[in-house]
């Protein structure tokens, strides 16, 4: 399938990755809010694709499959209402908006266009997460009772002293909404959505910002299990996020692309490899690998006419936990969460 890139900034490299290392996908062109900045990128990467002018050259381009949107949260609405009017379908970087409001927004033009919407949420393309899932559905792990979410992350402050970084005009907020997300993404994919929590949001003296960079929660599932979050970019040096499981049978634990099942009857199964995932002072230094099952899956997606591995419409479900969070840290209360179903309604 034939795709355009739209947006030429930090995982715009992974996504050229993705793509050149597939067999089934083909780079057609490029292009972002600056013309002049879009050729430069090209050639930096040495990438003999179309360079277009604007988004509207896009959409009108009859030989182009579909759009990767990697720009900032803060200018996607313009691009998304273009390309939806012509309908192109869209595959398009975390998080869908700043806010839950204006992500749902995003969602609704393209489903009002009948236009297919993807969210890049990479960590469910994992094999490890995929194995997770299919043991948890099959029961191996019994009734749910309790999780644990971790991101001990690091970001140097050069990392925030790029403009716009960690601020809620750009980003929506600090690392929930650009680092934690991805896992607590990954949870509610395995367990199901957060109905309440308690939460606290915080900027440490590790980092000048103007969002939060270290956060935590309690949640309460849906299915009756608790759970605990801790969210950070100020754990020096950084380690790679976690997720543990208990179950009335088993306890799981994932971190860095290996799953470990220990059975309350004494086995244990372990699965996959260790792996980065960037959290460390370097936020790239993790595969494209699982990029390219996202994006062959949503190619896949719109050849058999069925729903990508995460459609906009479920990925306002993270969007709703993270602002019921920051909600309950304003408050110091009980938040209550209305979860959605595919269909939009609560």
């Amino acid at each position: 399938m034939k795709i355009v890139l739209v947006g030429h900034g930090m995982v715009a490299g992974t996504h050229l990755a993705a793509i050149s290392a597939s067999a089934t996908l083909n780079l057609h062109g490029i292009a972002g809010r600056d013309p002049s900045r879009a050729k430069a990128f090209a050639k930096e990467n040495a990438l003999r694709c179309k360079v277009y002018s604007s988004i509207e050259d896009v959409a009108n381009d009859p030989d182009v499959d579909f759009a990767i949107v990697t720009t900032p949260p803060n200018a996607r609405r313009e691009i998304i209402e273009t390309l939806a009017a012509c309908g192109k379908p869209i595959l398009m970087e975390k998080p869908v908006e700043r806010t839950r409001n204006a992500a749902s927004q995003l969602v609704e033009i393209c489903e009002h266009a009948n236009v297919p919407l993807g969210i890049v949420f990479q960590h469910r393309a994992r094999d490890v997460s995929r194995e997770l899932k299919s043991r948890i559905e099959h029961g191996e792990l019994g009734d749910i009772i309790a999780t644990e979410i971790r991101v001990p992350w690091w970001r140097d402050q050069s990392y925030y002293d790029e403009p716009g970084r960690g601020t809620y005009a750009r980003d929506g907020g600090g690392v929930m909404i650009s680092q934690a997300i991805h896992t607590l993404d990954l949870a509610l994919w395995l367990l199901g959505p957060v109905v309440s929590l308690q939460a606290m949001m915080h900027k440490t003296p590790l980092h000048d910002l103007e969002a939060e960079d270290w956060a935590g929660a309690l949640l309460k599932f849906q299915n009756n299990a608790v759970g605990t979050l801790y969210a950070t970019t100020a754990d020096f040096p950084g380690g790679a996020e976690s997720i543990s499981i208990q179950g009335s049978r088993a306890r799981a634990h994932l971190e860095a692309g290996v799953l470990t099942i220990n059975h309350l009857d004494g086995r244990t199964d372990s699965f996959g490899a260790a792996s980065g995932t960037g959290g460390g002072a370097d936020p790239m230094a993790f595969t494209h690998a699982w990029h390219q099952t996202v994006i062959e899956d949503f190619a896949l997606a719109i050849t058999d006419r069925r729903n990508p591995l995460c459609t906009g419409r479920e990925a306002l479900n993270v969007h709703a936990v993270i602002e019921a969070m920051t909600e309950a840290s304003r408050t110091g209360t009980t938040t209550n969460i209305h979860v959605l179903n595919q269909s939009g309604a609560q």
